[in-house]
């Protein structure tokens, strides 16, 4: 995110001492993308931010992928993967759908999650409901409903709700930023838009904690299922011993609400409804907006086969027109995979002659190789969604 910021304590120019008031050096660290060539932020830490004490294996999540054979759009129901039992944002996650390039996960949890560094890629976490905090080495970031959480790879981080929190994770093997469209060649967000810096919320004052042999769960590279492996870190000190940061590089919210949709006078693309993207994947969101105002505008999609994509949409509140008669509403997913045309009901076509609004919020991921099906996407097939456009 090239949008500058500092907090703390910071000497006036980088790289140059910068001594604690009882005459110490503080430990100057560099997190830096693309190997020195992107954006990066400067932290000055109380400790040494490589020290590591011990360290054991982390046992993941299931990872393991299925393909999607025989090849079908699915409706996967995912308010339906959680009982009551007590969980957290990272250890409760349940893998639905993966490849190469990401990973969607869904998460209900109301325990703290413990200290937690994903190694592979940015995460963009979508929280469906509840509120908490995001507690982070460059500071904390408040959460609430309808909140977008993008965390850079490598975030010392920990998730502490108020209460049950339903999160949609999506966790990248890159990094994950707005649209380069959306972008000047400085990396400001251009008047053409649908959000600016405005609307972005950077973390508080970092803030210093004073605990010795702490645990970090890591997720990095391995051997396991989709080429992932954990470890646990056992480190001297608490990594929340940030006394200052400056740069570009840091954990940032975005409320879905603050998303300004783009509408025409004829059916619009989903391109327009893009919020971000990663290497090989974009994030759309559709909220609740004016629709077409030709005289004879349809409302809702054409259908469409997108060749190169698979597309697959979070429903999370609203009421989605497409889709009327499938069966899907809140906490369903759709999955249509490239290579099957897809498009709204039959009934829905009608009915949306003449519509002004339409009042519906959902998060789609567009992936540019197929997706396969994880352990918490097999549970949650519904079977018959691809019978659905048979009916009238």
């Amino acid at each position: 995110m090239a949008h500058y910021r500092s907090a703390g304590s910071i000497p006036p120019k980088r790289h140059t001492q910068h001594r604690a008031p009882d005459g110490s050096l503080y430990r100057e660290e560099l997190m830096g993308e693309e190997g020195f060539s992107s954006d990066s932020s400067l932290l000055y830490h109380l400790g040494v931010p490589s020290a590591i004490v011990e360290a054991r294996p982390w046992t993941l999540p299931d990872q393991a992928t299925m393909p999607n054979e025989p090849l079908l759009p699915r409706h996967l129901k995912l308010h339906d993967l959680f009982g009551d039992a007590e969980r957290d944002l990272v250890n409760g996650r349940r893998l639905v759908l993966g490849n190469a390039d990401v990973r969607i996960s869904y998460a209900v949890g109301a325990q703290a999650s413990p200290l937690y560094r994903n190694a592979t890629g940015d995460e963009c976490i979508f929280v469906e409901r509840g509120s908490g905090v995001l507690e982070t080495v460059f500071g904390h970031l408040p959460f609430g409903p309808g909140d977008y959480l993008v965390v850079p790879r490598a975030t010392t981080h920990r998730w502490v709700p108020d209460g049950p929190v339903q999160a949609y994770c999506i966790e990248a093997n890159s990094h994950i930023g707005p649209p380069k469209r959306y972008l000047s060649r400085y990396g400001q967000l251009l008047e053409h838009a649908p959000y600016c810096e405005r609307d972005l919320r950077g973390p508080t004052e970092p803030e210093v904690r004073d605990e010795t042999d702490v645990d970090v769960h890591v997720k990095h590279r391995g051997s396991g299922p989709g080429g992932l492996a954990g470890t646990v870190h056992v480190v001297p000190r608490h990594p929340f011993d940030v006394v200052g940061w400056d740069g570009c590089l840091y954990p940032y919210a975005f409320n879905v609400a603050d998303f300004e949709p783009i509408t025409g006078r004829v059916h619009q693309p989903p391109p327009v409804h893009q919020v971000f993207e990663g290497h090989n994947f974009v994030i759309c969101n559709f909220v609740p907006r004016k629709v077409d105002y030709h005289p004879l505008a349809v409302p809702v999609p054409y259908y469409h086969s997108n060749v190169d994509s698979d597309e697959i949409m979070f429903y999370v509140d609203g009421d989605y027109e497409a889709r009327k008669g499938s069966g899907i509403g809140r906490g369903s997913i759709s999955v249509h995979p490239g290579g099957h045309s897809h498009g709204p009901q039959p009934s829905a076509i009608e009915a949306s002659l003449g519509a002004e609004s339409f009042d519906e919020l959902a998060v789609m991921v567009d992936t540019f190789r197929p997706l396969e099906l994880g352990e918490g996407g097999r549970a949650v097939d519904d079977g018959v969604y691809h019978l659905s456009w048979g009916r009238s």
